[in-house]
């Protein structure tokens, strides 16, 4: 069931994304360019829960994981930083099949939401990893199993998603892009997401006005390296991922938000809770 990876590492992977270097928009460039990015969406206590779903061949169709996000305030090195730990597991019911827990957790500086530490460990239907990585952000450098240079913006994948729920999506024009770097698995990739406008969605949830971006994926294991993924935010000041969709090399994983507690602001993208 290696298709079923997705289920507990999508969620993590709406920044991580091709592994080809893409030019960005002029517009954007300012962006990218200061590294460092307001924070305006999340706050320390925040936690927001999900569901996972799979279908494959049109005759499967399954709620097979869930998992959460977590950000709590903290304390690294003498740092102010954000520790958010990001857990996604298989449901009981569907662990005949496929088992997995994975915990992904990062440690974003208060200040420029570039992390400091990034942790990985995952258990998948007997494939295990786990990866410390530390980021000297003087040097710019990762370390983990040896010493990496990275680009001095480089992000985590999970430290990526929360920085990008700080784009401010009202001043970019449909089709524009915003390229972020990801340091992973001990290479550094230039990466971006499309801002693909505006609409309204329903969930189990509720009904949402929303943000909608479409990401790539890096290449290899169950992604096709392209930019058929699509994720769904909040159109409010908070930014919360509600619907990721991306087919994987066999079937399809839809993840929608569940749950939130302790926002930064008021849900008011939730037009009616169903």
């Amino acid at each position: 069931m290696k298709a079923l990876r997705l289920s507990v590492l999508a969620i993590f992977s709406i920044a991580a994304m091709a592994n080809t270097k893409i030019p960005v928009t002029t517009e954007t460039d300012d962006i990218i360019q200061k590294c460092g990015i307001d924070n305006t969406a999340f706050k320390a206590g925040e936690k927001v829960g999900f569901v996972v779903y799979y279908t494959a061949a049109k005759l499967i169709n399954v709620t097979a994981g869930a998992g959460s996000f977590t950000t709590t305030l903290e304390k690294l090195n003498g740092k102010s930083v954000y520790h958010v730990v990001g857990e996604g597991h298989t449901l009981p019911s569907y662990e005949w099949a496929y088992k997995a827990k994975d915990v992904y957790e990062t440690y974003m500086d208060v200040e420029t939401l570039l992390p400091l530490k990034f942790v990985r460990d995952v258990n998948e239907g007997g494939y295990k990893k786990y990866q410390n990585v530390g980021f000297n952000r003087a040097a710019n450098t990762a370390i983990s199993n040896g010493v990496y240079k990275i680009p001095a913006c480089a992000h985590d994948v999970v430290s990526a998603v929360f920085w990008a729920r700080n784009i401010d999506y009202n001043k970019l024009k449909v089709g524009d892009r915003i390229g972020i770097k990801i340091f992973l698995d001990n290479e550094n990739h230039d990466l971006y997401v499309r801002y693909l406008g505006k609409e309204t969605i329903s969930t189990k949830y509720g009904k949402f006005k929303a943000i909608k971006i479409r990401p790539t994926t890096i290449k290899g294991t169950i992604f096709s390296g392209d930019d058929q993924m699509t994720v769904w935010v909040t159109d409010d000041a908070n930014r919360v991922p509600i619907r990721i969709e991306s087919p994987i090399i066999v079937g399809k994983v839809r993840i929608d938000m569940t749950s939130f507690q302790n926002l930064r602001s008021p849900m008011t993208s939730l037009i009616k809770k169903y």
